[in-house]
C-alpha cells in the first residue's frame, strides 16, 4: 500500500527496534497479532468512517496514511483488471480437465497476475474496478440445468467435483505463505442460486433440506472448511423466505457456526437492495442494511450499507456489530500484506512482467488441450491427416474471439482463433479458407469477424480505397478539438476493459469517430449495429441508424440496412466513453441466405470441412438484454442448435466432404442429429486465448484429447424438470433416469484403455473406517494418452435415499502406448455418508457398490470399442456396535 509504506520506509526493518516501534502506531506495527492491530486501527476510526469502509468502493483515510480500496475484482478464469491478463479455459472447460493439480496451478498464475497488476496499480495510483487483491471468484453454485446462461462459469453439475476444483481454486489463488495471502477467493453465490436469471432477483427457493445438504451445500463447505476460503459472497434469492444475504440458516448456522468461517461476507452486487425492492421483505433500505448485517453480511457490493447511519440511529444496529464486520475487512487486508513494508511479504514481490507473460500463456494453452472433450470418432475419423492441401472453416464459431473467452474474462493480448490455429498448424502446405454459414442465431448481429473485416475501407489522398475505416481519438465526450489520435483502425472491435485506447487517450472521458465506406459482397437486407459502453451512434450515407448517445452499461442496437453488392456506402461511427469499463464493436450481420451459399461454396472446394458451431457468451449469461429464439435474458429456451446452425450443419455435412463438428459453448448441447450424421464431434467450450492452438492440435493428433463431461448432455428438454424447480428429483446423472446423449464423465480418446478387476482392501467395514479401491489400468494401444479414472459410489438398499450414483474420487493419469499402472484410492466416511432431512450426513449400514473405471458405470455411450466398462465390486459397511 503506497501512503502506509511512506510511513514505514524510512524506519529501521528490524521489528524489535525500540526506536522504530515507538514512532510507529501499534496496526502499523507488524511484531504485533493481528487482533490487537486491528483493535488498535478501530479505535482510530470515526463512526461515520467505519460505515464508508462497509461498501466496497471504500475511501481512503488520509490521516491514517490508508488508500482508498476496490473490493471488487473478477479472477474467474483470468484477471479482469485493466489491460491485457492471461486468459484461461472458461470455468466449465476447466472442470472438463479433471486435472485437480492442474486446476489448482492455473488459479496460482490468476493470483499471480492479480498481484502483478496491483502492484503496478498502487504505483499509479488507481485504485479503480479490478485493481485489487479480492477475487469473486470461484462461483461454485451447481449447474443444475443446461438452461441456465451462467452455468459456463461454473464447475458443472457435480457437487464433489465443483467441491474438489473449488478448493484447488481456493489454495491456488490464496497461496501457501503461512501469515500473507496472495488473494482472497471468493466462492458464490451463497446458495442454492442457478437461474433463471430474469428471476434472481424475486425468487424464493425451497429445496428440501436433503437436497441443501446432498446437493447445493457441499461446495461450499469444502472451499471454507476444506481449503480456508477467506471471504464468501452470498446471493440475490431468497432461502425458504429469508434473502440469502441476511439468511440465519446460511449465515449464522452455518456459516459462521458449524463450518467456523472466519473471513468476511460480501453481497452481490445490489443485493441488499434487493431485500426491500424486490423481495419486499422490508419496507426500507434502512431495516435491508440492517438485516443484512445483523446477519453477517459484512461488505456490500454497491452503496446500500451508507444507510447504517440511519440504522443505528433508530437502535437498528449496534456500534460492536459494525465494529465486527469492519474489523473482519481490515483483518482481511492485513493479511493481504497492506499495512506491511513490502520486504516484508513474499507476495508483494511478484513483478509485473508475470502479467500476460509467455509462461501463462503455455499454461493456457495446455488447459485448454485438456478440457477438450472427444464426443464421436466413429472409423477413427479424426485425427486428420496433415497432408490435406484444403480445409474449409465454416461456422460463426470459427473466426470470433468471444467465442474463445466465455463470461468474466480478462483480455487476451493475442487471441488465437480456430482458424488462427489451423492455419499455424497447416502452414503454408495447406489452404484454410473461413465462411461463416449462418449467424450464432437468427436476428443477431455480431462484432465484425477479422476474416469478414475486408468489407470496411476508408478514401486514400489519391480517392482510392484501402482497408479498414480513418479513426480520431478525442478528448473529452463529444468529438471536440484536435484530435489526440489519428490512425486507420482495420475493424472496430475493441474491449479495452479499464485501460486506455493508446498512450495520447485518457483512461476516461475521451470520444472517438470512425470514417469510412462498407462494400458489401452480396445485396440485400444486412443487420448493422453497433455494442458498447458508453454512447454510440451510427449513421450509413449520412443517416442516422443507430443512436445510444448515453451514458450506460455495455448494451447492443441493431438495425437492418439495405446494402448494394460492391456499393460503398458512407459509414461514420461515433462513440464516447465516460466511466467504467470501455469497449465498442461495429456489429455486422449478412442475409443468412448469402451466408449459407458462400459456405457451400467454400466446403465444395475444399478436402476436409471443420464445422465450428456452438453458442457464444454474447447470448448466453448474466442477465443480459438479449430475446431471441431459444435465449432469454441470458438463458436458454431450448438446449438444441438454433435453427440457423443446424440448417448450416445439415446442408454442409450432405455435401459429403469429410466433416468435423466442433462445438464451442458454456453448456449442454442436445446435438442429436449430428451425433447420428457426423462422424468426428469435438467439445472445446471457450477454450481460452490460445483456443485455437489447442482444438487444431487435437484435430491433427498432436494432442490426444482425455477431457470428461461435467455435465451430462440430454436429448431434450423434455427429459428435465421445469427450470424454476430447484428439486433435484431427475436432475444430472446423479437423479437422472432417462437415457443421456452424452452422460456425465464422458470422453473418448485416440488410445484405448483396459480395466483390470476391481480389488478392495476389505469387503466390509465399520461406519468409522476407510477402504483402499484400486485397479490396474493398461493403454492398450500404439497411442500415448491421459485416462481419468473415476470411481462412483451407488447404495443398494432402495429404503435409503441416496442418489443413482455419486463420484467419490477421480484422477487424471497419462499412460504410454503399452504401459499399464495401478491405481488406488482411499474412501472413508466422507465417501458412504448420505444426507438427510436435518441436514446432516451420516453413514449406513448396508450394501452399496464401488466402480472403478473410465466413466460411469453403465454407459456404452459412443465407444464400446475405446473405453471398457467400468469394474464393479460389492462393499458392506456393518451397523455401528450399541
Amino acid at each position: 500500500m503506497r501512503a502506509a509504506f511512506r510511513l514505514l520506509c524510512c524506519l529501521p526493518l528490524a521489528a524489535s527496534s525500540a526506536a522504530a516501534r515507538a514512532d510507529r502506531p501499534p496496526y502499523l506495527d507488524p511484531a504485533l497479532p493481528t487482533e490487537a492491530r486491528v483493535a488498535d486501527l478501530l479505535s482510530r476510526l470515526s463512526p461515520e468512517e467505519k460505515i464508508a469502509q462497509l461498501g466496497h468502493e471504500a475511501p481512503g483515510i488520509a490521516r491514517l496514511g490508508i488508500d482508498p480500496y476496490n473490493w471488487s475484482n473478477e479472477c474467474l478464469h483470468g484477471v479482469a483488471s485493466p489491460g491485457f491478463s492471461t486468459v484461461f479455459p472458461q470455468a466449465i472447460g476447466l472442470a472438463a480437465a479433471w486435472d485437480v493439480p492442474l486446476h489448482q496451478g492455473v488459479a496460482s498464475a490468476i493470483g499471480d497476475e492479480a498481484r502483478g497488476h496491483y502492484h503496478q496499480y498502487v504505483r499509479e495510483g488507481n485504485f479503480g474496478l479490478h485493481t485489487g487483491l479480492t477475487c469473486w471468484s470461484p462461483n461454485i453454485n451447481i449447474f443444475r440445468d443446461p438452461r441456465w446462461g451462467r452455468g459456463q462459469e461454473t464447475y458443472g453439475e457435480d457437487p464433489y467435483l465443483t467441491g474438489q476444483l473449488g478448493a484447488a481454486f481456493v489454495r491456488g489463488l490464496q497461496g501457501d505463505d503461512p501469515r500473507y495471502l496472495k488473494a482472497i477467493a471468493t466462492p458464490k453465490h451463497y446458495a442454492v442460486h442457478s437461474g433463471p436469471e430474469s428471476q434472481r432477483h424475486t425468487i424464493d427457493v425451497h429445496p428440501e433440506n436433503y437436497d441443501l445438504a446432498d446437493t447445493y451445500l457441499p461446495a461450499f463447505e469444502a472451499s471454507v472448511r476444506g481449503a480456508g476460503a477467506q471471504s464468501v459472497m452470498c446471493a440475490y434469492n431468497r432461502l425458504d423466505g429469508q434473502p440469502a444475504c441476511a439468511s440465519d440458516l446460511l449465515l449464522k448456522t452455518l456459516l459462521r457456526g458449524a463450518w467456523k468461517f472466519p473471513g468476511y461476507v460480501v453481497s452481490d452486487c445490489g443485493a441488499i437492495t434487493d431485500i426491500y425492492a424486490t423481495h419486499q421483505v422490508v419496507p426500507t433500505l434502512v431495516d435491508a442494511a440492517a438485516l443484512a448485517l445483523n446477519a453477517g453480511t459484512d461488505l456490500a457490493c454497491g452503496d446500500e450499507y451508507k444507510a447504517l447511519g440511519d440504522a443505528q440511529a433508530q437502535g437498528l444496529v449496534a456500534q460492536a456489530t459494525i465494529d465486527q464486520s469492519v474489523g473482519r475487512l481490515f483483518t482481511q487486508r492485513m493479511k493481504l500484506g497492506m499495512f506491511d513494508p513490502p520486504e516484508m511479504v513474499p507476495y508483494a514481490q511478484i513483478p509485473f512482467a508475470v502479467v500476460d507473460s509467455p509462461a501463462n500463456s503455455d499454461l493456457s494453452y495446455a488447459a485448454a488441450r485438456e478440457s477438450i472433450v472427444l464426443l464421436k470418432n466413429a472409423n477413427q475419423a479424426l485425427p486428420l491427416p496433415k497432408t490435406l492441401k484444403s480445409l474449409a472453416v465454416i461456422g460463426p464459431n470459427g473466426d470470433r474471439v468471444p467465442a474463445l473467452l466465455g463470461n468474466y474474462n480478462a483480455t487476451p493480448s493475442h487471441p488465437v482463433t480456430l482458424v488462427d490455429g489451423l492455419k499455424r498448424k497447416l502452414g503454408a502446405g495447406a489452404q484454410v479458407t473461413f465462411a461463416q454459414g449462418s449467424p450464432l442465431v437468427t436476428g443477431f448481429a455480431t462484432n465484425i469477424p477479422s476474416a469478414t473485416a475486408a468489407v470496411l475501407f476508408h478514401r486514400g489522398a489519391d480517392g482510392q480505397l484501402s482497408p479498414g475505416l480513418d479513426a480520431a481519438y478525442y478528448a473529452g465526450m463529444e468529438l471536440a478539438g484536435p484530435p489526440l489520435l489519428e490512425r486507420v483502425d482495420a475493424n472496430v472491435d475493441f474491449d479495452w476493459s479499464n485501460a486506455a485506447p493508446a498512450r495520447e487517450v485518457p483512461l476516461t472521458g475521451f470520444s472517438a469517430r470512425w470514417t469510412g465506406v462498407i462494400v458489401p459482397e452480396e445485396s440485400g437486407d444486412f443487420i448493422l449495429g453497433v455494442s458498447g459502453d458508453d454512447g454510440y451512434r451510427l449513421y450509413v450515407d449520412g443517416r442516422l441508424v443507430v443512436d445510444r448517445w448515453v451514458d450506460q452499461p455495455a448494451t447492443a442496437r441493431t438495425t437492418t440496412v439495405a446494402l448494394e453488392r460492391g456499393k460503398a456506402s458512407d459509414l461514420r461511427l461515433e462513440y464516447y466513453q465516460n466511466l467504467g469499463g470501455a469497449s465498442v464493436h461495429l456489429l455486422y450481420a449478412r442475409p443468412e441466405n448469402d451466408l449459407l451459399a458462400h459456405a457451400v461454396e467454400t466446403a465444395k472446394a475444399a478436402d476436409y470441412v471443420v464445422l465450428a458451431l456452438g453458442i457464444s457468451p454474447e447470448i448466453e449469461g448474466e442477465d443480459m438484454p438479449v430475446h431471441l429464439d431459444g435465449f432469454d435474458g441470458g438463458d436458454r429456451t431450448r438446449i438444441d442448435l438454433p435453427d440457423a446452425q443446424e440448417q448450416l450443419l445439415r446442408t454442409i455435412v450432405a455435401l459429403g466432404r469429410p466433416t468435423v463438428l466442433v462445438l464451442m459453448n458454456g453448456s449442454a448441447l442436445a446435438v442429436n442429429w449430428a451425433a447420428d450424421h457426423v462422424p468426428a464431434i469435438v467439445e472445446a467450450w471457450y477454450p481460452g486465448q490460445r483456443g485455437g492452438d489447442a482444438i487444431a492440435d487435437v484435430l491433427f493428433g498432436d494432442y490426444n484429447p482425455a477431457g470428461r463431461l461435467p455435465v451430462t448432455f440430454y436429448r431434450s428438454l423434455d427429459q428435465i424438470p421445469p427450470f424454476t424447480s430447484y428439486g433435484m428429483t431427475g436432475r444430472t446423472y446423479r437423479y437422472f433416469q432417462g437415457e443421456p446423449l452424452f452422460p456425465f464423465g464422458f470422453g473418448l480418446s485416440y488410445a484405448q484403455f483396459r480395466y483390470g478387476a476391481a480389488a478392495l482392501s476389505k469387503t466390509t467395514i465399520g461406519p468409522t473406517e476407510t477402504v483402499d479401491i484400486g485397479a490396474d489400468v493398461q493403454n492398450t494401444s500404439s497411442v500415448a494418452g491421459d485416462e481419468v479414472v473415476q470411481v462412483y459410489v451407488s447404495h443398494d438398499d432402495s429404503a435409503v435415499r441416496a442418489p443413482i450414483r455419486a463420484l467419490r474420487a477421480f484422477r487424471r493419469i497419462h499412460l504410454a502406448a503399452g504401459e499399464k499402472r495401478h491405481v488406488q484410492f482411499t474412501l472413508g466416511p466422507d465417501d458412504f455418508a448420505l444426507a438427510n432431512d436435518t441436514l446432516e450426513k451420516k453413514v449406513v449400514a448396508g450394501r452399496l457398490h464401488v466402480a472403478i473405471g473410465g466413466k460411469q458405470p453403465g454407459f456404452s455411450g459412443q465407444s464400446d470399442a475405446q473405453t471398457t466398462e467400468s469394474a464393479l465390486t460389492a462393499l458392506t459397511i456393518e451397523a455401528p456396535a450399541h
